[in-house]
């Protein structure tokens, strides 16, 4: 009885490598996309004063558009607190904007990769939206998200998809991640009013 015998040729030997490699390659670029994406931390707020791009907090007040609202802020163990007073003026809204750069000089970073802004805060008293700005936008209406909702007085992780935040009054626009100069935690009303939050984190996922 004769066995036929079948010969390894060059391409059935290469096979099972180039497998390996495929496997191999797709498994390296699930890891350097996952890399790529992992969150990024603005502030942790374990330094009184400065976000973790070494970037003094800056507080904005309204008075510029004719309002006359007031605030402070202090950071301690790990948290940043914000409270004060919306006082409109006629005809105007009025605004509290506690605003972290993305680098000291003001210039924009590249964003693209990333989902949203994150953040763990608690809202005890007010309105309080997240609010994107952006180098390409002259007219201060920045991409904003939705109020924040949730429990009061109660720390909560939230998430703002970029692609959610949309602008007030301006022709809505595609938001340019690689355009990214700041996040700012913004306290608005149109009349009178008191608000106070506390933020123990935020960043970007």
């Amino acid at each position: 009885m004769k066995m036929n015998l079948i010969q390894s040729s060059p391409t059935t030997r290469l096979r099972p490598l180039a497998t390996t490699l495929i496997t191999a390659l797709f498994a390296f670029g699930s890891i350097a996309v996952q890399a790529a994406t992992a969150p990024m931390l603005l502030d942790d707020y374990s330094d009184p004063t400065r976000n973790k791009n070494g970037v003094e907090r800056l507080l904005i007040d309204d008075k510029a558009v004719g309002s006359k609202s007031q605030a402070t802020q202090k950071c301690e163990n790990g948290v940043l607190s914000v409270k004060g007073d919306l006082v409109p003026g006629r005809g105007v809204p009025a605004f509290i904007s506690e605003v972290s750069l993305l680098s000291a000089d003001g210039k924009p970073k590249d964003l693209t990769g990333y989902q949203g802004v994150r953040l763990r805060v608690k809202v005890t008293k007010g309105i309080l939206c997240v609010q994107v700005s952006s180098s390409e936008i002259a007219n201060f209406d920045y991409h904003t998200g939705a109020p924040i909702a949730g429990k009061r007085g109660e720390f909560q992780e939230v998430r703002i998809p970029f692609k959610e935040m949309k602008r007030a009054w301006s022709e809505q626009t595609v938001l340019n991640l690689k355009s990214i100069t700041s996040v700012n935690l913004v306290s608005f009303g149109l009349a009178k009013d008191a608000f106070a939050y506390e933020v123990d984190e935020i960043g970007f996922y």
